[in-house]
């Protein structure tokens, strides 16, 4: 059986304990390593001051991890820069966020070299390589360029911009080009996938045809839409645990009779914490008689601190949080409890099951798996209701939740008055629908749909 080869920008070592904050997809690749006898390579995290191209092994639970350090100018430009400066905000439409800077696409590149360059002579002649996500676009094309002809697969965890903003990127047709060196390429959604097809077709003169092949030039790749999901039966096992319950009651508690809206993200401004936020106090506004009937509980831990975009969404959601608390709390009462921290796996599945309402209303996610845990945990006798954006790709498969516009107060307010006054019968209604949804498509599911497409005979052979 081939070896598998996870490449990623940072690599997360398995934990003993399924308490911590290890996410799903950390989880999944690691079973993924420890089936094929693999090795995942990436970044460390660390800085050094000279690049020295040293790769520190370890194992750790059955999975081999190899990582390398990297100077400040390559965090600088590769990471902070073009990574989570230019990328991430333009492909989660935020164009006004965006920062065009050479030398951060010059970072980029250096480092995807970098990683190609320390890569390849690890690497067998039947070695399966898994790609993951935007920071490394060129890395397949890096690895050809060295010689590399092993199986290349790409998976983006992100949204795939419209062509017309992908355009706006002065290296999107170079970018999109070098993706061909894949042999499989894999999307939440088939929007995203769409977007991608209609940027080849339109932009590069690129050729669709109708069994999930795409042709440029001399170059085919296999697409595919294929959703990632959660550990489903881990996590229902999580909220029935001794720290999942005592979270849940501690919860329950604090609330003191009164229904719990729950967020957990990271402090990011894709995930519309602020838009959130004003749907709540418009909410407040419109039903003066249920104010404190409820409260909304936003567990937010920090993220990318050394951008300053992300330093001014925390500033700007501290004040709001203020202002609204100080609008309407009462002596006995706050309207919303704001957390800056993050909380193990095991507690948050406590507190997902003690919230009435799970309110996921990003701007624009490539899956969010919040929804979906929040959907495991639930109580399947007197489960919660889910609010959750339409632009989440997890609202493609999550089709029960109370979909919603994240841009209009008014419908996030209706959503919560809908959601609040809901039946028990129509909440396990619409929690079933959602739950076989994940327990079908589950994180094991999405890993074995990838691998399956990518050990396929290559694409024009």
């Amino acid at each position: 059986m081939s070896r598998l080869i996870i490449i990623s920008n940072r690599v997360s070592a398995p934990k003993g304990s399924q308490s911590g904050a290890q996410g799903g997809l950390a989880v999944a690749l690691a079973s993924a390593l420890r089936e094929h006898d693999g090795l995942w390579f990436g970044w460390s995290g660390e800085r050094i001051d000279t690049f020295t191209g040293e790769i520190d092994f370890q194992t750790n639970q059955g999975v081999t991890t190899a990582t390398i350090d990297l100077e400040d100018q390559d965090i600088d430009e590769y990471y902070n820069g073009y990574a989570n400066r230019t990328l991430w905000p333009l492909f989660h439409f935020r164009v006004d966020l965006a920062e065009y800077e050479r030398d951060f696409a010059g970072g980029y590149q250096r480092v995807n070299a970098r990683f190609a360059d320390m890569v390849s002579p690890l690497l067998k002649t039947d070695d399966v390589v898994w790609i993951q996500d935007y920071h490394l676009f060129p890395l397949g094309d890096e690895l050809r360029q060295s010689g590399c002809t092993n199986r290349l697969g790409f998976f983006l965890h992100i949204p795939w911009p419209p062509r017309r903003l992908l355009s706006i990127l002065p290296e999107a047709a170079e970018l999109v080009r070098r993706m061909f060196a894949y042999d499989v390429i894999g999307f939440h959604t088939a929007e995203w996938l769409e977007s991608f097809l209609d940027f080849v077709r339109l932009e590069l003169g690129g050729a669709v045809g109708t069994d999930g092949i795409v042709t440029l030039g001399d170059r085919s790749v296999r697409v595919l839409v294929c959703p990632i999901g959660i550990d489903t039966s881990e996590f229902v096992e999580l909220a029935a645990g001794v720290p999942a319950r005592l979270a849940y009651r501690k919860m329950r508690d604090s609330a003191d009779g009164r229904d719990m809206i729950v967020g957990v993200d990271r402090l990011d401004y894709s995930k519309g914490l602020e838009e959130r936020f004003l749907g709540y106090e418009r909410f407040l506004v419109e039903h003066p008689e249920e104010r404190k009937e409820v409260f909304l509980l936003q567990i937010a831990p920090p993220s990318r601190g050394a951008v300053g975009s992300y330093q001014r969404i925390r500033d700007t959601l501290q004040g709001l949080a203020g202002r609204i608390n100080g609008a309407y709390a009462d002596v006995d009462w706050v309207p919303i409890r704001y957390v800056n921290q993050g909380y193990a796996r095991d507690t948050l599945a406590g507190i997902y099951r003690a919230a009435k309402i799970g309110l996921v209303t990003p701007l624009r996610d490539g899956m969010n798996l919040v929804a979906k845990e929040y959907v495991a945990a639930q109580n399947p006798e007197d489960p919660g209701v889910l609010i959750l954006s339409r632009f989440a790709g997890a609202a493609a498969q999550l089709t029960e939740a109370i979909l919603v516009n994240p841009y209009s107060a008014e419908e996030v307010s209706d959503a919560i008055l809908q959601a609040m006054r809901m039946d028990r019968t129509e909440r396990i209604r619409r929690w079933r629908a959602c739950m076989g949804s994940i327990e079908t498509q589950d994180i094991d599911w999405w890993r074995q749909t990838f691998l399956d497409a990518l050990m396929l005979p290559r694409a024009g052979a």
